[in-house]
């Protein structure tokens, strides 16, 4: 099986596995668990901030920064595209009370030109009080689009001027940072909070860290509290975390390569319309409006690979730790052999 679907599906490695069997423990809902404050003490001196916190999912990382900076009735503002709209189960306007103003940005990326243009003047009491801006990099709709930093402390300017959050979702962040040549602690001088997820790209089983300033993580453990996350020994678990910070953000780069050469292919091959430019590990292409998408898939399905079929002639492909330089050139072969 060559699973191509996302980066989330990896097992832990020997060494992880072995750093999680021999991590100490203790109970996190009384903050007793050394591993987890090692974790947490690791990512908020990486970014540059005062405070971290674990958290079980991206979402519930996501939900929890949003609840922190809003208040019900409010707005926030992001792509279109975003996952914070997209795929968090509308928990935008369930845990928080607040909606979306979602901009037409690029592949997920919105300016700050198109920030200011869309923040609600504070003094007209018919549209929401705007206040916050949701920021993802990489994209995840976008193809792993990354942001220059100069646009980033563009909207910065603007948030300030305007008095607005500024939370950055970063599921994929070390993947921008990687690719970007970027460091961290740019990014903790910028946002407020942010949130980067261990489970994708760095290949840990579970965990996203919540990373943010001390007056706004004030409350962040109530709120987690709220939202259900609350774990006892997850040491275990944030274990994993520490020894994929230690091994696997270098590599990304290689998950990266093999990405960029997945699309030097889709772009020489005929029945291709067309492909999103790839920056990191995620490809997004297009069939060509004549070719049988059921046709195309069950071609890959034969051969053991699984993508994601994304509706209207839109595929994904997203390159990860457990996929090996031979299964990357077996799935080549197989796009290269598919007849329309």
């Amino acid at each position: 099986m060559i699973d191509l679907k996302s980066d989330t599906i990896t097992k832990p490695t020997k060494g992880m596995l072995q750093a999680m069997f021999s991590a100490k423990v203790g109970d996190d809902v009384y903050k007793e668990d050394p591993t987890v404050n090692e974790l947490e003490a690791r990512l908020a001196d990486m970014f540059g901030k005062k405070n971290a916190l674990f958290f079980p999912s991206g979402s519930m990382a996501n939900q929890a920064a949003i609840k922190l900076h809003t208040q019900p009735g409010e707005q926030l503002i992001c792509d279109k595209w975003a996952h914070v709209f997209n795929y968090e189960g509308g928990g935008v306007s369930f845990n928080s009370g607040v909606s979306c103003k979602l901009i037409d940005g690029n592949r997920g990326k919105i300016t700050a030109k198109q920030v200011e243009e869309n923040i609600n003047a504070p003094d007209f009491y018919h549209s929401p009080k705007s206040s916050l801006v949701c920021i993802e990099n990489t994209t995840n709709k976008g193809g792993g689009a990354c942001y220059d930093l100069s646009e980033l402390q563009a909207i910065k300017k603007v948030t300030t001027a305007h008095n607005l959050g500024y939370h950055l979702d970063g599921a994929r962040l070390f993947n921008a940072l990687v690719h970007k040549k970027q460091n961290a602690m740019d990014y903790g001088n910028l946002f407020q909070t942010i949130s980067v997820c261990l489970s994708k790209g760095l290949g840990a089983p579970v965990g996203s860290v919540l990373i943010g300033d001390e007056d706004i993580m004030e409350n962040a453990m109530r709120v987690r509290k709220v939202l259900g996350g609350g774990m006892r020994q997850v040491g275990y678990l944030a274990a994993a975390g520490l020894y994929a910070l230690d091994n696997h953000i270098e590599r990304l780069e290689e998950d990266h390569q093999r990405a960029k050469e997945i699309e030097n292919v889709l772009l020489d091959l005929s029945y291709i319309k067309s492909v999103e430019p790839v920056e990191t590990n995620i490809v997004i292409f297009y069939l060509d409006t004549k070719i049988s998408g059921e046709n195309f898939l069950n071609h890959l399905t034969d051969k053991g690979i699984i993508i994601s079929a994304m509706g209207e002639g839109k595929w994904r492909v997203v390159t990860h730790l457990d996929y090996t330089e031979e299964q990357h050139q077996t799935f080549i072969k197989t796009l290269q052999d598919f007849k329309k």
